[in-house]
């Protein structure tokens, strides 16, 4: 009887699978089209990184490496390094704090998105734009450096390094007491 049992199995076994597979063939397909339709994402999707500047340039990382410490992965190297004021353009001035990261790197090999890195950053100067093609075919181009990762100027920012604008010390930008960053006088490309 046993023998029976799973002689019939082995026999309607592989029926059954063709059956799901028939039933399905003719059904409406319902992938979507990637490439050429890109739907959106939702609003808190973890994407690609992001380094925040200040509303007159100045970027708001202070090299502190919470971020790198925060990540399980260990994908994120910092290298913080002192401001040094000066007199105009001589300005060593990268952030509104005593530090800055001089050097930023995250390797996307490794990160996971798990987004611990933005919950570490005391500044909020890190925080994950809805960006989600980070593919490439170079391993070494999937290590992005602070360039690659900085904010874009906006209309009113001036590229660091310069002097604060916004306040006389770091703590009105930390608090957001800040004025309306002040028009700055570049210097003429004949000089």
């Amino acid at each position: 009887m046993a023998e029976s049992t799973s002689m019939r199995e082995q026999f309607w076994d592989p029926i059954a699978g063709f059956g799901v597979t028939f039933r399905t063939m003719f059904k409406k397909v319902v992938t979507e089209q990637y490439p050429f339709e890109k739907l959106p994402t939702a609003p808190r999707f973890h994407g690609r990184h992001q380094l925040n500047r200040w509303p007159d340039g100045l970027e708001k990382c202070i090299g502190c490496e919470l971020c790198a410490w925060a990540c399980p992965a260990d994908a994120i190297y910092v290298e913080g390094a002192s401001n040094v004021d000066g007199e105009g353009d001589e300005s060593g001035r990268f952030s509104p704090g005593e530090r800055y990261g001089r050097v930023y790197q995250i390797n996307y090999l490794r990160c996971i998105l798990c987004g611990l890195c933005i919950e570490a950053c005391p500044t909020r100067a890190l925080t994950m734009t809805n960006e989600y093609e980070l593919a490439d075919d170079n391993r070494a181009d999937l290590i992005y450096e602070k360039s690659d990762l900085l904010a874009p100027l906006l209309p009113g920012m001036v590229q660091p390094p310069h002097a604060m604008q916004l306040g006389e010390d770091e703590g009105a930008y930390y608090r957001g007491a800040y004025a309306a960053p002040a028009p700055v006088a570049r210097k003429e490309a004949s000089e």
